[in-house]
């Protein structure tokens, strides 16, 4: 039978996300500083500095961190199941070979981590910061040496003159 009482758990927790988010929000503006300066009111785009035109390209670095971003988030989506149904897998007699997998899975994550570590994808130095404005202005002069070099449609109009 349907029980509405057994939702008040969730409820509970609900409010309590929503006061927590709201009470951070109040605190905030009661006892934070209130100093505008010229950096803080500048807009913050996901990392990169909002000076210059908006087409300008992307390091891959954005596109690598959203990657790894989605991967060790696909990771947590296969872990939670996991852990939830582990114990009645191991009384089954899976145990070993369920916990096998996974450590398997978590290390093939890890060497993955420990590459794009060692590559740098984490570096967000002055060093990084320069090597992705370059690449940005490498890309943009290939894309307008590419523009120059393809022919222009002629205007219906134009031919009929």
């Amino acid at each position: 039978m349907f029980k509405l009482s057994a939702y008040l758990p969730i409820l509970l927790m609900f409010v309590v996300a929503v006061g927590f988010a709201a009470g951070n929000v109040v605190l905030s503006q009661f006892v934070g500083q209130r100093k505008s300066t010229r950096t803080k009111l500048m807009p913050y785009e996901c990392g990169k500095d909002p000076v210059g035109s908006a087409r300008e390209r992307f390091s891959v670095k954005f596109y690598l961190i959203a990657m790894i971003f989605i991967l060790f988030d696909i990771e947590l989506i296969f872990m939670m199941p996991w852990a939830v149904v582990f114990r009645s897998l191991k009384a089954s007699g899976y145990g070993t070979l369920v916990y096998v997998e996974m450590m398997i899975f978590v290390a093939l994550l890890l060497v993955g981590y420990a590459y794009v570590w060692k590559k740098g994808l984490f570096d967000w130095g002055e060093r990084a910061r320069r090597e992705a404005e370059a690449e940005g202005r490498t890309l943009a002069d290939m894309e307008a040496r590419q523009r120059k070099q393809q022919p222009r449609a002629i205007p219906a109009a134009a031919r009929a003159a």
